[in-house]
């Protein structure tokens, strides 16, 4: 299929690629491989993950990429089935003519569809990734309130608008100091296309229907036999720390201790992984926070 070069006033970087669901936005750097693949967490866009992309691309290929319904890439209703996710990637990657084996780098959600990915093509995953990745058993090491509100997760929209516009202000201006040292020409587009209000809503729909991806990861049969490093981000998480409230973080610690002893038990069960745990970064900012030791688990696993 064809491919649209980007209109550099609307996207910082990239070019549009067709496939079966839509246009797609890939941008790559770099020469070599296995080419290293960011899959973003749940809502957010491959461009939010610039920083650790380009310092990648110094000694392999490294490809971010916008999955469809999300920033640059064609509107489609959302939330999309993992075998969806998974496909559309599978088609950008050829179309796009980046050859395989790759290097999965999953954070969030992202590392759920990495792992589904690798489940579906084994051959063409040479290692994996994981940013602090959502993961189907979660349920079952959670606090019951928790687990029980991800068991009842459904497709409707959660927020009314007002309370949406306020949530959309508040995070742009955290995420706006969270990437205050980035480029202008990244960091202001990044923020604009994240959070107008119809791309901050469709951001909020992606991960409304965890427990069939769940369901759809678990029926995909065994994780493959590949290098694995898996980050366990245990430090406070300070960019949704101040969106939430106090009662609320003494919940989101419990939270964190039950996904540390997941991550210990799921690599535990995998000859080559291994987990890594970071005290010095939260969830969301993962990439931001410890870019070295994002870059460092990519150069170990290729060296593998």
């Amino acid at each position: 299929m064809g491919e649209t070069t980007a209109n550099v006033a609307e996207v910082p970087l990239g070019t549009r690629h067709e496939v079966s669901g839509g246009a797609m936005l890939l941008h790559r750097s770099g020469t070599g491989g296995p080419p290293v693949v960011f899959l973003a967490g749940g809502g957010m866009f491959g461009l939010y993950y610039w920083n650790v992309h380009n310092l990648v691309a110094e000694f392999t290929t490294s490809v971010i990429y916008d999955r469809l319904g999300l920033g640059w890439s064609d509107v489609v209703d959302l939330p999309r089935s993992g075998t969806q996710v998974t496909d559309d990637l599978h088609e950008l990657l050829r179309v796009a003519a980046v050859p395989g084996p790759y290097v999965l780098v999953g954070h969030s959600l992202g590392g759920l569809y990495a792992r589904l990915y690798a489940k579906r093509f084994p051959d063409e995953v040479a290692g994996l990734v994981l940013l602090d990745p959502t993961h189907e058993d979660i349920v079952d090491y959670l606090p019951e309130e928790k687990a029980q509100r991800l068991r009842d997760s459904n497709t409707d929209d959660p927020f009314p608008p007002e309370q949406l516009d306020a949530m959309r202000t508040a995070y742009r201006t955290t995420f706006g100091r969270a990437l205050a040292d980035w480029p202008t020409e990244i960091r202001e587009p990044l923020l604009d296309q994240g959070f107008s209000s119809e791309n901050y809503r469709q951001s909020l729909r992606e991960p409304m229907n965890l427990p069939r991806l769940f369901g759809e990861v678990r029926d995909a049969g065994p994780d493959p036999d590949v290098p694995l490093i898996l980050l366990s981000a245990m430090g406070t998480d300070t960019f949704a720390e101040e969106l939430v409230p106090p009662e609320a973080r003494t919940s989101a610690a419990e939270s964190q201790q039950a996904k540390h002893r997941l991550y210990t038990d799921v690599t535990a069960a995998l000859p080559r992984a291994e987990v890594r745990r970071l005290d010095d970064a939260g969830h969301s900012g993962i990439a931001w926070l410890r870019p070295d030791a994002v870059v460092q688990a990519i150069r170990d696993t290729l060296s593998r």
